[in-house]
C-alpha cells in the first residue's frame, strides 16, 4: 500500500514537533523522563524568577526549577516546584534564596542546614527568600547617598571658593619656593657631609697624635714627681712650721723684749706715762723756751 505524500509530510512534521519539544526541554534543563526528587520553595518574591532556572547547593548544580504556581488572589506565598538530584539529602531546617549576577542571571542557592539526623522528604516545601547580594546593598545605600549629595555639593562649592582664593595660589608658589631651597640646603649637606667624610680620617689621625703626646707628658710628669725628694721636702716643711710655732709661743709668753712688750700691762703703762711726760715738756718748752735755753753775751743773768 502507497502512503499518500500529504501523510508522509504529516508524519516528518509530527516528528519534528516531538524532537523541538524535547530538545528545547534538554536545554533548558528539564527532563521528562527523570527521576529527579520533587520539592517546594515558598517565596513572597520571586523577582523575575523563570521556569529552567538552575538551583545549586554550595556552588554545584544540584536541580532546576520546572514550574512556578502564582497565588494571583494572594492568599499565600509563590510556589516553585523544583526538580533535584535524588541522590542529595536534604536536612531539615534548610532555606532557598534567588540571587542573581552582575548580568542579571538569576538562581536559587540551596542553604543546607547543619542537621545530619532529619531530612527533609520528597514533595516537602522548602522556605525561601531572596538575597539582592551586591545590588541590594548597593540599593540599600541610596538613601544615605541622597542625604549626603546636599553636602557634598556645599563641600565641593566651598572647596572651589577656596581654591579660587589668591593667597593658595601664594602659598603653593612659596610652597615651591621653600621645597627649592631645602633642595639646595640638603645639596649644600651632601657637600658638606661629604667633605667632612673625607677630612675626618686626618682629624681623627691627629686626634691620636694629640692623645698619644697627652700620655706621654703624662708619664713624664709621673717620672718627675716620682724622682722629687718629698720625704725631705716636707721634712723642711715641718721644720718651718715648728719654727714658727716656737716663735708664736714665745711672743704669747713673758720672756723677752717682745713677750714683755705684748704681755706686761705695766710695761705699757709705764710707756704711756713716758710719752705722756715727754709730751707735756715739749709743751712747755714751746710755752716757755728761755727756761731752757739762755745765751748772754756778758754772764748769765741771775733769775
Amino acid at each position: 500500500m502507497k502512503i499518500a505524500k500529504e501523510i508522509k509530510i504529516a508524519l516528518v512534521a509530527i516528528v519534528g514537533l516531538v524532537v523541538l519539544f524535547f530538545g528545547m526541554n534538554y536545554l533548558k534543563g528539564l527532563h521528562l523522563f527523570s527521576s529527579d526528587s520533587r520539592y517546594f520553595m515558598s517565596f513572597k518574591d520571586i523577582s523575575g524568577l523563570s521556569e529552567a532556572a538552575p538551583i545549586y547547593a554550595d556552588g554545584y548544580r544540584v536541580g532546576v526549577v520546572k514550574n512556578i504556581d502564582f497565588d494571583y488572589a494572594h492568599e499565600r506565598d509563590i510556589l516553585v516546584e523544583v526538580g533535584i538530584d535524588p541522590n542529595l539529602r536534604i536536612p531539615k531546617g534548610s532555606t532557598a534564596e534567588i540571587s542573581s549576577d552582575l548580568l542579571g542571571n538569576l538562581q536559587v542557592n540551596l542553604l543546607l542546614a547543619n542537621n545530619p539526623r532529619e531530612r527533609m522528604e520528597e514533595g516537602a516545601t522548602i522556605p525561601g527568600g531572596i538575597n539582592d547580594g551586591t545590588m541590594g546593598r548597593l540599593k540599600e545605600m541610596v538613601p544615605t547617598i541622597e542625604k549626603m549629595l546636599p553636602k557634598l555639593d556645599s563641600i565641593m562649592a566651598s572647596l572651589n571658593m577656596i581654591l579660587a582664593d589668591p593667597a593658595i595660589v601664594r602659598t603653593l608658589h612659596n610652597a615651591e619656593n621653600i621645597t627649592a631651597s631645602l633642595t639646595t640646603t640638603s645639596r649644600e649637606l651632601n657637600t658638606l657631609m661629604s667633605n667632612l667624610n673625607h677630612n675626618v680620617p686626618g682629624m681623627m689621625t691627629k686626634a691620636n697624635g694629640v692623645l698619644d703626646n697627652t700620655a706621654q707628658l703624662t708619664t713624664n710628669l709621673n717620672t718627675k714627681l716620682t724622682e722629687l725628694d718629698l720625704q725631705t721636702t716636707m721634712a723642711k716643711v715641718d721644720a718651718t712650721m715648728a719654727s714658727m710655732q716656737q716663735f708664736t709661743d714665745r711672743l704669747n709668753s713673758n720672756q723677752g723684749s717682745l713677750g714683755l712688750l705684748m704681755n706686761d700691762a705695766s710695761l705699757y703703762t709705764n710707756l704711756n706715762a713716758t710719752m705722756m711726760s715727754a709730751d707735756s715738756l715739749l709743751v712747755n718748752f714751746r710755752e716757755h723756751p728761755k727756761r731752757y735755753v739762755h745765751f748772754s753775751i756778758f754772764g748769765k743773768k741771775e733769775r
